[in-house]
């Protein structure tokens, strides 16, 4: 299927051919029938992507603190290399989509096949949105009428900030589109409105919807204008849809409102607020987000979770069929809006013009249409695979396409001589991208051409960490080799799930990515404590960083919590040092006095091995990050080691050695990944024995469990 992409790095917007998406669990698979561009968002992302990288810092100032904040933890070549990375991505362009249902998801009700459908999906044939952000389509609006939609939704909740009330006057700066639908809304409202745009054309179209409009570049004032339609008391509230750097209209708005007016920035402009204006007004200033309550919580949105009708009257998804009911009654007008017609395959010279700067107002963009007896969407989606070359030797496939894949598996797995054979995501985009840069046979969506494959030898999981469990089985019930990148299982059940795969396999090797203990550093730490005649104790001290509390890393379905999700490392890492098993485990947390909510990134998890050595994991998320990430100190037999950040090994009274240092940070991953194929070539035995990687697993649910309650100790067997 084709949709439209645009590069961070240059701006250059191209229309690829990728896999069609899955439909997921809550989500709708849409065969999109129009979409609008969104003239003013658009633009902006593709001069983001036009500009220098002098420009790009200019337009981003708060980047640039986390960039040299990164330099100093992890160094200047792996900074640069996540920088560029993240530009060379390519992201989707649109969020304005009308079509008509495909598939429904698992646990979604409330829509069916065939029925037509809004929804803030991107330029693409085929689209996959969560069902809280689609609305049914009234049989009396039009595919072209529904693709405004979103647009409408955004206009609609800047105005619900507003609270107009009948007969108040109100003023809306920016006649783009979200502005005319504003103006339409508005006056339905029974309001007297004033529209205010540097293009008279515009102002012109706003006036043939029955509002009084003004140009300042045909000599208009647009606050001697709003005191006229006020009386000259100010006006109650100003919606800003304008898109400008400058401060100027925040301004005027405080000039033109009355005490106490209401000012709310549904555009983009400068926030160089004079704090004289709103004082002596005593006037409110609010930003309007996105469609409406519900947008970026993820509860909402991806778990499907609705506000309570009779607290939260007005969801997006009900702004949504708020602005269809409107289109349906008359109440808004969209013809007039639209400038421009183009099919999908032509999209591209359409974003040129925009660049270049041609006056665009509402761009529609069409589709081909299903024909009668022709397989669907659905039926072809293994046909519309992108085969690229036959494959030969050790080949392996790869379930996931997220930044942790093409920043660090993939460069990796290309320098060992595994044979990459095909890539899967959810959405396809990135594993469409992904292939054709790391020379993957094809890439798809659909993981049954991984797992039915009778020519692939082994599977890489990197998806998100509720899948990785059910992923593992499915691959050595299939008779394929696993690295599944960490954490291996969510829950003790899932855990014994996979133990039970792993027995029942004909061939089981299974890794867990569990790479520092292959850093080189670390093996030859393994070396030196290998030489004591006494036990000795660890220190890991982990400078995690904050991870916000919505997401969804914190939720114990969807990520397990920070110390299974990402503390089991250090599990693993104290576990390969001390080469014995864990025979207790204690863990203290730091109390919830203060408004601390979450706990489990705030812990000491102290282990006692059955060797006698002890190790302490400080896995601490209220650091700076300007400080290393990741410490090690070892005591023992009158010296010490000390490992920072994987860079720096120095030696205190340890017999011919003092320091050794690298010239960039190794944390292992190319030594673990190169191990597991090695391993999978020659048939010799797991890099890492599979009792080990089911103790770390299980230590680490234990420990988690044992944080979330504020801390305990347990016995192990």
């Amino acid at each position: 299927m084709y949709q439209i992409l645009q590069s961070l790095k240059n701006g250059e917007t191209s229309l690829v051919d990728v896999p069609c998406p899955a439909v997921r669990p809550g989500h709708l698979l849409i065969r999109t029938q129009a979409s609008l561009l969104s003239v003013g968002t658009e633009r902006m992302l593709v001069d983001f992507g036009r500009a220098s990288l002098l420009g790009k810092v200019r337009q981003q100032p708060q980047r640039v603190r986390e960039v040299l904040d990164k330099v100093r933890s992890d160094g200047l070549f792996p900074t640069l290399e996540a920088v560029q990375a993240k530009l060379d991505s390519e992201i989707p362009l649109g969020y304005c989509n009308a079509g008509v249902v495909e598939a429904v998801g698992a646990g979604v009700s409330d829509f069916a096949v065939g029925e037509r459908v809004a929804s803030n999906g991107p330029h693409a044939e085929m689209v996959v949105v969560p069902h809280r952000l689609c609305a049914r389509i009234p049989d009396e609006v039009a595919d072209e009428e529904a693709a405004f939609t979103v647009l409408g939704s955004i206009a609609l909740q800047g105005i619900r900030l507003a609270s107009p009330n009948l007969g108040e006057a109100v003023v809306v700066v920016g006649l783009g589109l979200i502005g005319l639908l504003s103006i339409q809304m508005l006056k339905a409202a029974g309001c007297r409105v004033l529209g205010v745009d540097l293009d008279p054309s515009r102002c012109e179209l706003a006036r043939s919807f029955g509002v009084e409009a003004v140009c300042p570049t045909q000599g208009g004032e647009p606050v001697a204008a709003a005191m006229a339609l006020s009386g000259g008391h100010g006006v109650d509230a100003v919606l800003l849809t304008a898109a400008t750097s400058s401060s100027e209209p925040v301004h005027q708005a405080a000039q033109m409102s009355r005490r106490r007016g209401r000012i709310i920035l549904v555009g983009v402009t400068g926030l160089e607020l004079n704090r004289a204006d709103f004082y002596e007004k005593e006037l409110s200033f609010q930003v309007s987000c996105s469609y409406g309550p519900g947008r970026y919580d993820a509860a909402y949105e991806e778990q499907g979770n609705d506000y309570p009708f009779g607290f939260v009257r007005w969801t997006e998804q009900r702004n949504f069929q708020a602005v269809l009911q409107l289109l349906a009654g008359g109440g808004l007008q969209t013809g007039a809006l639209i400038t421009h017609r183009q099919p999908i395959g032509e999209a591209v010279g359409l974003y040129r013009a925009l660049a270049d700067g041609e006056q665009i107002l509402g761009a529609l963009l069409s589709y081909p249409q299903a024909v009668s007896g022709e397989p669907g969407p659905l039926a072809r989606l293994k046909e519309r695979q992108v085969v690229r070359k036959q494959a030969s030797g050790c080949q392996i496939s790869v379930v996931g396409a997220g930044n942790f894949t093409s920043r660090v598996m993939l460069p990796n797995l290309a320098r060992t001589e595994a044979t990459p054979r095909t890539i899967v995501s959810s959405g396809g985009v990135s594993a469409a991208k992904l292939a054709d840069k790391f020379g993957f046979e094809r890439s798809s969506t659909d993981v049954e051409q991984v797992f039915g494959d009778v020519a692939n030898d082994a599977v890489v999981i990197t998806t998100r960490h509720d899948s990785h469990a059910g992923l593992a089985c499915r691959a050595l019930a299939a008779g394929q080799a696993v690295f599944v990148e960490k954490p291996l299982a969510l829950t003790e059940q899932e855990l014994d799930e996979v133990i039970a795969a792993w027995s029942d396999a004909e061939a089981p090797l299974l890794m867990v990515g569990f790479n520092r203990r292959f850093a080189p550093q670390v093996q030859y730490i393994k070396e030196l404590v290998a030489a004591l005649e006494e036990p000795f104790s660890m220190v890991m001290t982990v400078n995690a960083g904050l991870v916000p509390d919505g997401s969804w890393i914190h939720d114990p379905q969807a990520g397990g919590g920070r110390i299974v999700g990402e503390g089991c490392h250090f599990i693993d890492l104290l576990r390969f040092l001390a080469d014995s098993k864990v025979s207790s485990c204690q863990v203290a947390t730091l109390g919830r006095a203060g408004g601390l909510r979450i706990t489990e990134d705030k812990a000491s998890i102290t282990l006692q091995f059955a060797n006698g050595c002890m190790g302490t994991v400080h896995y601490l998320g209220n650091g700076s990050k300007a400080f290393p990430k990741e410490r090690l100190e070892v005591f023992g037999g009158g010296r010490v080691l000390q490992l920072d950040n994987f860079k720096s090994l120095q030696a205190w009274s340890w017999p011919g050695f003092r320091k050794m240092s690298l010239r960039r940070q190794d944390k292992g991953h190319l030594a673990a990944i190169s191990a597991f194929v090695d391993a999978l070539r020659s048939g010799a035995e797991a890099p890492i024995p599979f009792d080990q990687i089911v103790e770390v697993s299980r230590l680490s649910i234990m420990a988690a469990e044992l944080a979330r309650t504020g801390g305990g100790s347990a016995q192990l067997g």
